[in-house]
């Protein structure tokens, strides 16, 4: 129950950090974006180390720097998807993608589920297409650039969870702030490369380092979750933050809200009541 509840928490932030970043792309170029937003992020770990711990093994070490590649990707390839739109569309396809290899490493890493667990997976992936199907018959749905963006944000994700799962149990926030660092120099890194293509509009400091700190919380929220809890179960329950973009790009944006979306949404809320009793 805690790692789900843990899970929950990690979703809802990763759904409010997406809304952000998204709208903060769409006012400057993406690196603009994420070079505020994953310094941000880095900040906020640095400040839980003194409560929550991190110690620094050679293990440590390697997963958190894959995490933070994985990571880097993440955040450009997300923001850019967003960016582009509609996110009630676009943001579930990521979650889709960014919850099926997860669960597939867990299950091929021995993880069973019970009779609940075996019923409600399934129902939380059908819930994310669902809610995937939302752009309505009278609008224009994602490009097929956008849906290829979405689909390489989703396996960014999810290589990045798959990662931060594999560091020791042991190691507090120690992965978190070895992959926010590696993100944060290639980002920057980046960033210098491409100076001249970045154009000359100022990024929305505040939007973007708002998500820089919920994806950080989201990221704490999942590790936690995964040291308590199945990789495959955590995994799904996290990939269900679609909900929040939605709901505030609905709130926000006026972006319409069609009828498979809202049945996904219940869907989602019956699949996480099974998988607590799992």
């Amino acid at each position: 129950m805690i790692a789900l509840l843990l899970a929950l928490g990690s979703s809802l932030a990763y759904g409010c950090a997406d809304f952000l970043g998204g709208l903060g792309a769409r006012k400057a170029h993406v690196l603009r974006t994420v070079m505020i937003a994953a310094p941000a992020s880095l900040m906020v770990e640095l400040l839980l180390w003194p409560f929550l711990g991190a110690s620094f093994s050679t293990q440590t070490l390697l997963w958190g720097a894959a995490s933070g590649v994985a990571s880097a990707l993440a955040f450009a390839l997300l923001y850019k998807t967003l960016a582009i739109g509609p996110m009630n569309a676009l943001s579930p396809v990521t979650a889709l993608v960014s919850a099926m290899l997860p669960v597939g490493v867990g299950l091929m890493q021995g993880e069973r589920l019970g009779v609940t667990g075996l019923v409600g997976l399934p129902l939380a992936l059908v819930s994310v297409v669902l809610i995937s199907a939302g752009h309505g018959a009278g609008a224009a749905g994602p490009s097929r650039t956008a849906l290829l963006l979405a689909f390489g944000a989703g396996a960014a994700i999810a290589l990045q969870l798959i990662f931060l799962d594999q560091a020791p149990s042991d190691s507090g926030v120690g992965p978190l702030i070895v992959g926010r660092t590696v993100s944060s120099a290639a980002t920057l890194a980046a960033a210098g490369l491409m100076y001249r293509h970045l154009g000359s509009e100022k990024p929305a400091y505040a939007m973007s380092a708002g998500a820089g700190v919920l994806d950080s919380v989201a990221n704490l929220l999942f590790l936690l979750a995964v040291r308590s809890g199945d990789l495959a179960i955590v995994a799904v329950i996290t990939a269900l933050y679609p909900a929040g973009t939605v709901l505030l790009a609905r709130k926000v944006l006026a972006e319409r809200i069609h009828r498979s979306q809202l049945i996904g949404l219940g869907a989602a809320a019956v699949a996480v009541s099974l998988l607590a009793l799992t």
